[in-house]
């Protein structure tokens, strides 16, 4: 019979007590994602949220509320897919005479929300870029995620010369300014219940950013939350935003535009919405663009961030080497929508405004 030495039961010990640290977030009725918690990093609470910076499973990670932010394994899936995609269809929809796309737009981006700086990172990931304002609401966020998730963007990116940051409300920041931008990303807190988020969701706050947005060729994209196809079983309902939110968004603009991705760390794809106004045709446009296309504007526009720390070679220097996920062939994935969603899409006609707002789960 073997025998066990001190040290291998030293090393028993130590695994089983990892094994007692689990981080476990809701991602539905029923249903949880479990994993093995590493390490706490950070913890605190500020005046809107609880944050954290743990490790687990999906590498450093940003919790707020118990709800997985963004993580190291795939939080430029997110991000690029968020950014991307808009920016380059602004420079498409402000055409020269000769209908390529323009090489200086677009020039100005607002975000709201985006407190751990990965979309702004993405943003200025962009030649054209000469004006990008960014307003988050919770100075705790930022600052925790300088410290612990500098790759995210860190201070290259809070201090970039291109870069006005400021501590405020996007909703009141946004209907208050005078100022228009050629893209506005919305990078904020799903429409839950108890969240502040609620009025950057509803068919009057997008009147108003339709407002701001350049003519022409302003462009309009929000997280959209859960994009799985619904209803959940459990509760024979459908709990998820984004079919409503694409409703409200298209009582406002010619076009609302649906797209996904499959985010390994929510557990679930995720949904965005790109909006602006045009002809019938360019929806389809958009959704039809050539790899080819997608590929020549990368690697005439895009230039990783100097300064951000640990940066891998996949997402350093010029063009496609400044990405990790988007491509060509990737921006076509992002809008072919799995049969059920688009089923269930077609069936709902729900619309979010002040009076009748729509949470999820």
């Amino acid at each position: 019979m073997s025998t066990i030495n001190n040290d291998d039961d030293t090393k028993i010990s130590k695994e089983r007590a990892k094994s007692a640290f689990r981080y476990t977030e809701e991602i539905g009725p029923g249903l949880k994602l479990d994993m093995a918690l590493h390490k706490i990093h950070h913890t605190t609470l500020s005046e809107f949220q609880e944050v954290q910076v743990i490790d687990t499973y999906f590498g450093r990670t940003l919790v707020t509320d118990g709800k997985t932010q963004s993580a190291e394994h795939d939080e430029f899936v997110y991000h690029e897919s968020l950014v991307h995609p808009p920016l380059f269809w602004s420079g498409i929809l402000s055409k020269s005479s000769n209908g390529e796309a323009t090489k200086g737009t677009p020039k100005s981006v607002f975000i709201g929300g985006g407190g751990e700086l990965a979309t702004a990172r993405e943003v200025l990931k962009h030649s054209t870029i000469e004006r990008l304002v960014m307003v988050d609401i919770d100075p705790v966020v930022i600052e925790v995620c300088k410290q612990y998730l500098p790759e995210w963007g860190g201070e290259a990116v809070a201090n970039h010369p291109k870069m006005e940051l400021i501590i405020g409300d996007a909703h009141k920041y946004l209907m208050e300014t005078e100022e228009t931008f050629d893209v506005i990303i919305m990078d904020i807190s799903d429409p839950i219940e108890t969240g502040p988020g609620i009025a950057l969701y509803t068919q009057e706050f997008y009147q108003r950013a339709a407002k701001v947005l350049t003519p022409n060729s302003g462009v309009f994209v929000t997280q959209a939350g859960s994009a799985d196809f619904v209803p959940h079983p459990e509760l024979g309902e459908d709990i998820s935003c984004f079919s409503p939110i694409m409703n409200t968004l298209n009582t406002v603009f010619d076009h609302a535009i649906p797209y996904t991705v499959s985010i390994a760390s929510f557990g679930e794809d995720w949904g965005f919405l790109m909006a602006f106004n045009g002809s019938q045709n360019q929806g389809k446009e958009l959704i039809d663009l050539s790899s080819e296309k997608i590929d020549t504007l990368i690697e005439e526009r895009i230039e990783s961030v100097p300064g951000v720390p640990g940066q891998k070679q996949s997402t350093s220097g010029k063009g496609e080497q400044a990405l990790r996920l988007y491509d060509g062939e990737a921006h076509r994935n992002l809008f072919a929508l799995s049969k059920p969603l688009r089923r269930a899409i077609e069936k709902d006609r729900r619309i979010m405004t002040k009076e009748n707002p729509i949470f999820m789960y």
